[in-house]
């Protein structure tokens, strides 16, 4: 039998955002860039409006059964988006708690929340002890989290917990290990979460239960850029090391960030996948001027074997932006079902490896999966030659001597 949950990420709320006469003045977001193309579920050159991320929230509540879960990877507020002068830790914590209200109204479910770069002030310095934002959090998600959960929650914006008999979630405060980070990048292990991380791994593996581990900033390399691992290179190292070690503790990996929807799968030393990775894709819509892409609002379901825990399948919804503002209504479809996409069994370590190696084989499977990666942003953008060698590596290695080799040979 299968069991569901549930992945929103990167909400990114912009609250400065309203249609206006001067494009220059739709959002803080644009920085100053003229939105010309602004409609009521808001544009590609600006983060959520309010009225976006209450679409997305009212199209999921029904969808949801009683049984099902939630976890929402960080990003809930916007922060270097909005005018600093209006920018304080309690206008974040505001956003912050806004967000949770807004999601505890729609949903009578268990959430589990990871902390995003965003979702701090100043954006991205998330210390290594206890902040006014940890233990606000804490506060905000005590109906949705246990004491000890709170505790490390508090003191270092990450924490534990069992969802069910056999299954814990791992909730990862990442954003330590984020190379903007300037108040830990000279640290080894950042609030002790390493040590944390590896004892919590052991914990579970002796109380034979399986783990999901969550995170904002993914672990591994960027699948857009070369050579560019989305945490520091030696964190990076250091958590693939962690996660080989303690591989068959561990059902699945889900993180946010990119705003992109991409997988990864890890293999062991040996080349045996052990672990499936999931980045799910934003609800944030929001590029730079000068970025080539973006993607269409999302939100996703996973089906999980309620055995051991696996993942089955992805359900990915979205809402084509462009069309629900000619239209001045929001109709969120289902996108892809990931087996039936690829046609694979399962998303199980095997099949995901099978899957990132048919993208060097068969460059239709691999466009499919661009075009998807976009969330069907623009369906004839091409992603051939380095752009590709890029992707396919980042899916296929997450460690540097494994990954630096993948894109010497070019794939």
């Amino acid at each position: 039998s299968a069991g569901r949950f549930w992945h929103i990420t990167d909400l990114h709320l912009d609250p400065t955002y309203h249609t206006s006469t001067d494009p220059t003045k739709v959002c803080f977001s644009s920085k100053g860039v003229p939105v010309t193309q602004a409609g009521p579920f808001g544009d590609f050159l600006c983060d959520s409006p309010y009225s976006l991320i209450q679409s997305a929230l009212a199209h999921m509540a029904p969808l949801t059964q009683p049984l099902d879960f939630i976890i929402w990877t960080g990003s809930a507020t916007a922060p270097p988006h909005v005018p600093p002068g209006e920018l304080s830790t309690d206008a974040v914590v505001q956003l912050i708690a806004n967000m949770t209200q807004s999601i505890r109204q729609k949903f009578p479910l268990s959430v589990y929340p990871a902390l995003g770069n965003h979702d701090y002030w100043p954006q991205d310095q998330m210390p290594a002890f206890t902040s006014a934002i940890y233990k606000a959090a804490a506060e905000l998600w005590r109906p949705w989290l246990q004491p000890e959960a709170l505790l490390t929650l508090s003191q270092g914006g990450f924490y534990s917990q069992q969802v069910r008999a056999g299954l814990r979630v791992v909730s990862l405060n990442t954003v330590l290990y984020y190379g903007p980070n300037e108040v830990t990048s000279n640290m080894t292990d950042p609030a002790g979460q390493f040590d944390w991380l590896e004892e919590t791994l052991l914990n579970a593996s002796r109380s034979l239960e399986k783990v999901y581990i969550i995170g904002h900033v993914p672990v591994g390399y960027l699948p857009f850029a070369r050579n560019v691992t989305a945490v520091r290179e030696r964190h990076n190292e250091r958590l693939v090391a962690i996660f080989r070690k303690y591989s068959d503790v561990i059902a699945g990996h889900f993180y946010g960030h990119t705003h992109r929807d991409s997988i990864m799968v890890l293999l062991d030393h040996h080349g045996n996948p052990v672990n499936s990775l999931f980045v799910s894709p934003a609800v944030t819509p929001i590029k730079h001027v000068t970025e080539a892409y973006s993607n269409n609002p999302s939100f996703r379901m996973y089906q999980y074997d309620s055995g051991d825990y696996a993942v089955l399948d992805v359900w990915q919804y979205y809402l084509n932006l462009t069309e629900a503002n000619q239209q001045q209504k929001s109709d969120w479809r289902l996108e892809y079902v990931m087996t039936e996409a690829f046609g694979l069994a399962d998303l199980r370590p095997g099949s995901l490896l099978k899957l990132g190696l048919s993208f060097c084989r068969r460059p239709p499977t691999f466009r499919r999966y661009f075009t998807h990666f976009m969330v069907g942003y623009d369906s004839s953008a091409t992603c051939e030659g380095a752009c590709r060698v890029d992707q396919v590596c980042a899916v296929l290695f997450l460690d540097q001597l494994s990954y630096s080799k993948c894109v010497a040979h070019e794939g």
